[in-house]
């Protein structure tokens, strides 16, 4: 079998070919270790295995060893054949194995929704992809798999990926929808439906949180993840403004709604008159009040190109938001309605900014508007926010 290293800033990659067979087993380890002596520092060890035809019980010693040693191994590529081999052992239970992925290209694909964790692109009528962003590991990939999963056995109407692949040096899940558009496409495509359009959007939302979550299992509570976003964000604003944004989410009444945690337009594909939901990174549970105020920060307070990232005009999204809080909340009286709107704007303060912690640095540029965007939003309206903050209470689900 062949073996090389390629050592960089700390991390070592080995790639291996060939048949690592009981004969070959006891020279890889020699030249292994003859080559990672080689290296500086080695914060992590990764080997490449998609050249690695097979692997026997002594090859399987070899790495057990290595991940003895580095306990940042992972192995990386493996064939299906090959894989089962370290699955069947119970060496995928000790060690970070990951099987070799399908790659695909989305050079001239339709791109139809964006957001912070990736974009999702048409790839043909019947399929979509979503690439997430170059930094997100396999284990957050395999995270909104389970999430999704989890979300769809509960009731959440959501399409199931069938195949995890690589674009380029970024994960992507592949998802079957037949012949579905984006609710922001219909919109666009059929302007005088856009009542019939909100109403669906809105008993979507109604669905959502008529289910109810136990606390117990698996999808995580919205709150905590809210309130750590907030913490995260603590990088690019004062200890008062993180304050005031914690005071508004501990305001929040508890709940145990499910909820998808960025409803907005350019998320909800549609299936003849039915909503099919994408983008599973944020299913979480809480209160209605949260799930809300995230569709409402980009569909009514976006500050950007509303056609790129929502995928209509600001008017048609402030439209479209409105009819449908309005069928969410039917048989409401106007004056209660308005006041949930009030509450929901408030909500949303949060959102409005949490997206930052998405990402570790920021253009000075981008931060100065956001900073000023906060004292425009948040700031300013400091007294009467804390005034609605009160009134959360009466939101009884």
């Amino acid at each position: 079998m062949r073996i090389t290293c390629n050592y960089n800033n700390g991390n070592a990659i080995l790639k291996l070919s060939g048949r690592m067979d009981t004969t070959a087993s006891a020279q890889a380890k020699n030249e292994i270790d003859d080559l990672l002596k080689d290296c500086g520092n080695i914060e992590s060890l990764t080997c490449d295995a998609g050249e690695l035809e097979y692997i026997s019980s002594s090859g399987l010693r070899v790495l057990l060893a290595l991940a003895k040693t580095y306990k940042n191994l992972k192995i990386t590529e493996l064939t299906p054949q090959v894989y089962r081999i370290f699955e069947m052992t119970g060496f995928t239970k000790i060690m970070t194995v990951e099987k070799g992925l399908r790659r695909l290209s989305v050079d001239g694909c339709e791109e139809i929704g964006r957001g912070g964790v990736g974009v999702v692109y048409r790839i043909n009528e019947d399929t979509i992809i979503k690439v997430f962003r170059e930094d997100t590991s396999i284990e957050e990939v395999n995270t909104e798999i389970m999430m999704a999963k989890e979300a769809f056995v509960l009731g959440m109407p959501t399409a199931i990926s069938f195949d995890m692949v690589k674009v380029g040096n970024q994960y992507g899940l592949v998802y079957e929808l037949l012949n579905a558009d984006t609710l922001s496409q219909c919109v666009n495509r059929e302007p005088g439906k856009i009542d019939h359009y909100a109403k669906l959007y809105a008993n979507l939302f109604r669905q959502l949180h008529d289910i109810h979550v136990k606390p117990d299992g698996k999808i995580p509570s919205a709150m905590i993840m809210m309130k750590e976003a907030i913490r995260k964000i603590g990088k690019y604003f004062n200890e008062n403004q993180i304050n005031l944004l914690m005071h508004i989410a501990d305001s929040i009444p508890p709940g145990d709604c499910l909820m998808h945690g960025d409803l907005q337009t350019k998320n909800a594909m549609v299936q003849g008159d039915e909503l099919m939901l994408i983008d599973m990174g944020e299913v979480g549970y809480g209160h209605p009040i949260i799930d809300l105020s995230y569709s409402y920060s980009p569909m009514m307070t976006l500050v950007g190109d509303y056609q790129h990232i929502v995928g209509m005009t600001k008017e048609q999204a402030n439209i479209m938001w409105n009819k449908m809080i309005h069928y969410y909340f039917e048989g409401e009286s106007e004056e209660i309605i308005q006041h949930r709107i009030q509450q929901i704007d408030v909500a949303a303060c949060i959102r409005n900014f949490t997206w930052m912690s998405l990402s570790d640095s920021f253009p000075q540029d981008l931060l100065d508007s956001c900073r000023k965007q906060f004292y425009n939003r948040v700031e300013s309206r400091k007294e009467h926010i804390l005034e609605v903050c009160k009134t959360f209470n009466d939101w009884i689900i």
